[in-house]
């Protein structure tokens, strides 16, 4: 694996494991204290991050912003340069440092970081990874004597782009005798209230009116809306004996989670696969329309 590529894999117990590495022209000490000093740490993470470096020890994290009640966790491993891993609530980071002593890679002070960070939410990934590739730059910025500039991902089109290099976007198919459901999840980059308005563009739908154009695809035609709670759900008929159900949640924080099922009767194998082009494309088409809106 090259380093700057990162990567999406599971763990033997079915977590998700994010692992981004990248090349930094100073010694593994600097980037040690970095990792470690409370008043560095708040300076290129969104937590100000306290902990003794020693197996067993409390590990404490304050939010910078306030935007967020305050976490813990335990240090799990810890080798002075070279190796600090804790957990954070129910997630683990392990950072390792090691010399890079890869040609041009910045001179014999170099090195080679990498952090792997397991967790359960899969469909959080490309929010993790976008989160932590801004966190990662700002580190860079902050070894090199520079004050990170703090840009992020304003728009979400960083989140995007790893949503895409991951394949974020994935459907599960089940069937039954009754019939045949297709599920997609997507984390969004805009909040609940943004999607639905964008969604019903601007209109109070009621039950039994025709479901808004916004939240049909092809294949799935407008119908009576079957069940609603704005901002939240929206479910309609698509035909006498098929529903398709859209749900918004709160998600990574990054924005809305979408949880999109589509139901009806069975079906043969090219059937299944249309419905679920069908639904990967309208979902794409949202993603890429919301990144137009402000936040």
């Amino acid at each position: 694996m090259q380093p700057n590529a990162d990567t999406l894999t599971f763990t033997e117990d079915g977590r998700t494991a994010l692992r981004m590495q990248r090349r930094l022209p100073h010694p593994p000490e600097r980037i040690w204290e970095a990792l470690t000093r409370p008043e560095l740490t708040a300076r290129w993470m969104p937590v100000e991050v306290r902990l003794d470096p020693s197996p067993g020890a409390r590990a404490a994290f304050r939010f910078t912003d306030g935007g967020h009640p305050p976490a813990r966790g335990t240090v799990l491993e810890a080798e002075e340069p070279w190796v600090l891993a804790y957990t954070w609530g129910s997630d683990r980071l392990h950072w390792s440092v090691r010399p890079d002593r890869a040609a041009g890679a910045g001179g014999p002070g170099a090195s080679l970081l990498t952090l792997v960070h397991t967790f359960d939410d899969h469909y959080g990934a490309a929010s993790f990874a976008s989160g932590w590739h801004v966190c990662l730059t700002a580190l860079a910025q902050l070894l090199d004597g520079e004050e990170p500039d703090g840009a992020g991902d304003r728009d979400g089109a960083l989140h995007e782009a790893y949503v895409e290099l991951f394949d974020l976007v994935a459907s599960t198919v089940e069937e039954e005798p009754a019939g045949v459901t297709v599920r997609f999840e997507r984390q969004l980059v805009r909040p609940v209230e943004m999607v639905w308005a964008y969604l019903t563009r601007g209109t109070d739908p009621l039950p039994g009116q025709e479901a808004p154009s916004g939240f049909t695809a092809i294949g799935s035609p407008a119908g009576p809306i079957t069940a609603l709670d704005p901002p939240r759900l929206l479910e309609y008929a698509w035909s006498p004996l098929g529903r398709v159900r859209w749900r918004l949640t709160e998600g990574t924080g990054h924005g809305a989670r979408l949880v999109l099922t589509r139901s009806g009767p069975a079906v043969d194998e090219p059937a299944v696969t249309a419905v679920q082009a069908a639904w990967y494309q309208r979902i794409g088409e949202l993603a890429g329309q919301l990144l137009d809106l402000p936040r």
